[in-house]
Formats: structure tokens, C-alpha cells, sequence
């Protein structure tokens, strides 16, 4: 029976009595071979580093989605704001047609303008100021100069379209007419 526990704790052969990797660690020889201990880790690695991967690319979309749906809700909210002025615009140009008295159709239309200006003032939004300010070219487009000595050189004398900020980002810039000294 001697022989018989030889084989239990002999490493298992092979063809041509070849020790098989598995049986060789299994037998106790010490740490496994180099090789395959950093295949296995370059295998652990990869793996993560996908698994990092698709959860950053995961992210990255719902990330994405998430700025559509804010950008939607802003421009839903926005509107809401503004269906009154529309609806009030509407119904003055209804009225406008039936009127004789020019000056209540005027009144009207002064009254749904201060609405709209009150709404823009709600939403953050402001009218840059022009006529009497200096010209500044980081909130108003020079569409033309006019001599004149009854304002200094620089100065906007005339607003042919408003311009509007966000608080201090500029969503339009401004067309004026900006004052320039009279040539002799």
C-alpha cells in the first residue's frame, strides 16, 4: 500500500510525465508562475478599466439628457411667462381693428409693452442702456456716426434697435448711432 500514497501526494503526470501548471500550484510549490499571475492581473485590469469605461460613458449621456431636459424646462418656463404678453397682444391688435379712438388702441399697446418689459425683468433680463451712455463696443453695434456738437464724441445719440443682457452676459447687442465731433 506504500505505493498507493506515493500517488496521492505526487503532482498529477502528464503525457511523458509533464506536470500540468494547475497541479504544480495545487501541489504547493510556492508562488505560481510570473507569467500567468500578470496575465490574470492584466486580464483583472482590462476588465475594470472597461467596466470604468461604459460607467463613464453612461454617465456622460444621462449627463447629457439631463441638460436637454433643464434646457427644455427653461425654454417652458420662459414661454409660461410670456403667453400673457401674446395673449394680450392679441386681443389688442382685435381691438385695434374695431377702434375709432387711435389714443386707447395707443394706451393699449404702452400698457402690453410695460407687461413685456415687466416679464423680461422677471426672466433676468435687461435692456442695455444706449442713448446718453458712452458707446461700448462689448454691448453696442455702431451702425452709423453722426457730427454733432450738442453730445461729446463717443457718445450713443440714438438706439435703432435694443439690445439685451442676462445679468452680465449680452444676448443682443445694441444697434446705435454714436455722436462724433463736426469736421471744420
Amino acid at each position: 500500500m506504500p505505493a498507493e500514497s506515493d500517488e496521492k501526494n505526487a503532482p498529477d503526470s502528464g503525457v511523458n510525465g509533464e506536470v500540468s501548471p494547475s497541479s504544480a500550484t495545487a501541489a504547493g510549490e510556492g508562488e505560481g508562475d510570473p507569467l500567468t499571475e500578470a496575465k490574470a492581473e492584466a486580464a483583472r485590469m482590462k476588465d475594470q478599466w472597461m467596466r470604468t469605461a461604459a460607467d463613464f460613458d453612461n454617465f456622460r449621456k444621462r449627463s447629457r439628457r439631463e441638460l436637454e431636459d433643464m434646457r427644455k424646462a427653461g425654454k417652458e418656463e420662459l414661454l409660461k411667462e410670456f403667453l400673457p404678453v401674446f395673449d394680450n397682444l392679441e386681443r389688442a391688435i382685435q381691438s385695434a381693428q374695431k377702434a375709432t379712438d387711435v389714443k386707447a388702441v395707443s394706451d393699449g399697446l404702452a400698457m402690453i409693452l410695460k407687461q413685456f418689459d415687466s416679464t423680461l425683468g422677471r426672466a433676468g433680463i435687461q435692456r442695455v442702456p444706449t442713448i446718453g451712455s458712452m458707446f461700448d463696443p462689448s454691448q453696442h453695434e455702431a451702425i452709423q456716426q453722426m457730427e454733432t456738437d450738442e453730445h461729446p464724441p463717443g457718445t450713443v445719440v440714438a438706439e435703432v434697435q435694443p439690445g439685451y443682457k442676462e445679468g452680465e452676459r449680452l444676448v443682443r447687442a445694441a444697434m446705435v448711432v454714436v455722436a462724433k465731433p463736426k469736421s471744420s
